[in-house]
């Protein structure tokens, strides 16, 4: 018999979407930051730029399973329930990091196609999305490490937020996201 009162926790689907890119999202910069350990032209360098690629693409492909699931499923309300400036806050970080888990695999992989370098999938290799052009490709890269940088700052906010209501707060904002919890 289902219970007919609704959940206090997102649906699985999306509590693993979220820490699976966590991961992935830490992975992606891990790889990028260290390959800067590495010479030039090294075999190890040039395979965490590899996977650098190819896990920024997995971020791509994950964040539009990310945004169905959101709009197919349930998003349970934070109790007590958080002052209006705290909820449209919430909505713009979380549209910012959307809008930030999108462009960047996608300007990364506009600089590759501009690089004229093949872009790698997981064995595939994806279809360039223009031609070879180095000033657009030198462009694309410096548009994408700003918003990189960028990104440390909505990461951090984002985390910092879900710790300020589960201990200062007291809410269940962090808990309706923690895995093992419904």
């Amino acid at each position: 018999m289902s219970s007919t009162v609704p959940s206090r926790h997102y649906a699985p689907l999306s509590i693993a979407l979220h820490w699976i890119m966590v991961v992935l999202i830490a992975a992606v910069y891990a790889s990028i930051l260290l390959r800067e350990n590495y010479p030039r032209g090294s075999d190890l360098r040039e395979g965490l730029k590899t996977w650098h690629f190819m896990l920024g693409l997995a971020v791509l492909a994950l964040v539009i399973i990310r945004i169905v699931a959101a709009r197919i499923g349930h998003k349970p309300p934070i109790t007590p329930e958080p002052p209006a400036w705290q909820v449209l806050l919430a909505k713009v970080t979380h549209f910012a990091l959307y809008a930030f888990m999108i462009a960047m695999p996608v300007l990364g992989w506009l600089a590759l196609s501009a690089s004229g370098k093949a872009i790698p999938f997981f064995g595939l290799e994806l279809p360039a999305l223009v031609g070879p052009s180095e000033a657009l490709a030198e462009q694309v890269e410096e548009v994408h490490e700003t918003i990189g940088t960028v990104g440390y700052f909505l990461i951090g906010l984002h985390a910092l937020a879900a710790l300020f209501h589960h201990y200062i707060v007291r809410d269940d904002t962090l808990r309706r996201m923690l895995p093992g919890r419904n």
